[in-house]
């Protein structure tokens, strides 16, 4: 026989990335003469391992605290001065940790792009659109700036942004949430990098726009032919959009493997207890959710059944017809009324919840502020206790306003770094006068705290020391002291992971059955209104577009834009 002998097959390609036994640590000062660390990534001797291969989309998931984006900023060295990192990040066969730092410049934006959770914060509000995407062409590719506006024109394009031309010179503040996040996700591509770092880029956006930016995410990768390692607490995203996941857990690696084994079988009981925490729109919503204690232990959900609501329960707030205008300036002479809430109407009974959803920009909040008359109304009426809170002079209204409280989303901004949470509990009750002294009101805090699952401890030290987490229910504590009847909660849970989430629930349901308290609960996750309303309002630009039960009008909407929400929601690992 002849002709040429077979040719032996290739090797196989090593992959684009690979993570070896890393550590992270943090030295937070000198005691003794000794270094003091605390352990972010790795610990009990183990570091974190995995790949990622070209054209792959790994997720990092796990709780606040688990090392997740310590360890994705590990990889172009985007972590403070003080953290030390030890074994083996491989780019393509060379290790980052001893390339000279040089050498780490030339590789970010270029090769490795991040895209950030918070747009407005990683975007400068001082410049342009257009500047700050010119800026990594011109650094990195040479470009001179008459290219780098076109190629920046072009990655507007790219990136679904309408009137692209246009939006470079607009301002970062100019723009919304889900636009300022294709921003930087055209920053990101800009280079054509292999690897985009994606650290929870869809957390602080509505279902529609969250839908958007993955399918954008999803279309990229595959025209550009990249590898993401995206970074989420959302089980539901990351079902969709990963190839492989890697679960982590206090800085070490819990389980990894392809999507649909960790979503269809996973191992470890920590997966299981992250899956089980994740309210669902498929099931019918349990009297309470799991949390991750719970559920490794095998155990379920503690404490008895919600209580029934009675329909016939006294009705607390009426609406009827609120509506709030805006006037906006257009140039130097010329305004324009914009009507944020347009004839807004409903009823609210004690011991009961009603959901109030929509995108962003379709009024919630707003309606929310109103209620309360933290914005002033344009007109209509909010009837409490047989009483207009619109009509009501200031005198009245401050006792009033004890009575209806607010939690809002962000447990960060919303309590005073200067103040220990004692301080913060008693503030409110000094003020209206609840208690025969500081004795009682201290105590009726701290019986609070205990209410609210913290311990006495927490009672001298600041918000700074406490997770998000915590620090929510600080906030919904901090409300309780005035011995309020209803609580308006604006996206309150929607910044916490899924088994902090499940705990802030729980709790919830628990002091609305202690208490009766009524809640308007505001939200753009479903999932999270269908555990807890049991009424629901859709709203869309300013207006009521629909309204039923909960659990009738997420089974069988009635209305196109309520179909599109559900559509919207991720929904997890789906097998082909």
């Amino acid at each position: 026989m002849t002709g040429a002998p077979p040719t032996a097959p290739a090797p196989a390609a090593g992959p684009l990335l690979s993570v070896q036994d890393l550590r992270v640590a943090f030295r937070i000062g000198t005691e003794q003469g000794v270094v003091q660390r605390v352990e972010a990534v790795g610990r009990d001797g183990r570091g974190v391992s995995f790949d990622i291969a070209e054209n792959e989309t790994v997720a990092l998931v796990g709780e606040s605290g688990s090392g997740k984006s310590v360890t994705a900023m590990s990889i172009p060295n985007l972590l403070p001065d003080n953290a030390e990192r030890s074994g083996r990040i491989l780019w393509q066969g060379r290790d980052l940790l001893q390339a000279p730092p040089q050498a780490l410049r030339a590789l970010r934006g270029r090769e490795v792009a991040c895209v950030f959770q918070d747009p407005m914060s990683s975007l400068n509000p001082v410049f342009t659109i257009g500047r700050q995407l010119a800026e990594p062409l011109r650094l990195h590719l040479g470009l001179g700036r008459r290219e780098a506006i076109a190629r920046a024109e072009a990655l507007l394009a790219e990136v679904g942004l309408p009137e692209p031309k246009r939006r470079l010179a607009a301002y970062p503040h100019e723009l919304s949430g889900g636009q300022q996040q294709r921003v930087m996700i055209a920053m990101a591509l800009a280079c054509e990098p292999k690897l985009l770092i994606a650290d929870e880029p869809t957390t602080a956006l509505d279902v529609t726009i969250q839908r958007q930016i993955l399918e954008l995410l999803a279309a990229l990768r595959r025209r550009h032919r990249m590898s993401v390692l995206f970074i989420s607490h959302d089980l539901g995203v990351v079902g969709e959009i990963a190839d492989r996941v890697v679960v982590m857990r206090h800085g070490r690696v819990r389980e990894s493997g392809p999507v649909a084994q960790i979503f269809g079988a996973p191992q470890d009981r920590y997966t299981q207890a992250l899956l089980a925490c994740r309210p669902s729109l498929q099931q019918r919503p349990p009297a309470r959710l799991a949390v991750i204690d719970e559920a490794i232990a095998g155990a379920a959900p503690a404490a008895a059944a919600a209580r029934a609501k009675d329909p016939a329960a006294p009705v607390v707030l009426e609406v009827r017809g609120l509506c709030k205008s805006f006037t906006l300036r257009q140039g130097l002479f010329a305004r324009r009324e914009f009507r944020a809430v347009r004839d807004v109407s409903f009823q609210l009974r004690r011991g009961h919840t009603l959901g109030v959803v929509g995108e962003s920009g379709s009024g919630k909040t707003t309606m929310g502020l109103t209620l309360l008359r933290l914005h002033e109304p344009t007109s209509g009426a909010v009837i409490f206790d047989g009483r207009d809170l619109l009509t009501l002079p200031d005198a009245e209204r401050q006792a009033m306003r004890r009575r209806i409280q607010i939690v809002f989303q962000n447990p960060y901004a919303s309590l005073n770094p200067r103040f220990t949470v004692g301080q913060t509990l008693l503030e409110p009750m000094t003020i209206h006068g609840i208690g025969s002294g500081r004795p009682e009101r201290e105590q009726r805090a701290r019986t609070l705290l205990a209410k609210v699952g913290l311990d006495d401890a927490a009672f001298g030290r600041y918000p700074h020391e406490f997770s998000g987490g915590q620090r929510q229910r600080i906030a919904i504590a901090r409300c309780l002291t005035l011995q309020p009847e209803v609580l308006v909660l604006d996206e309150a849970v929607s910044a916490l992971d899924v088994s902090v989430q499940a705990q802030v629930l729980n709790l919830l349901k628990d002091l609305q059955d202690e208490f009766g308290l009524a809640y308007v609960f505001i939200s753009h996750d479903l999932g999270v209104v269908r555990f807890i309303s049991d009424e629901v309002l859709v709203m869309k630009d300013g207006e009521v577009v629909e309204r039923a039960d909960a659990e009738r009008l997420l089974a069988a909407p009635t209305q196109d834009y309520t179909r599109r929400l559900l559509a919207a929601i991720p929904r997890g690992y789906v097998p082909a």
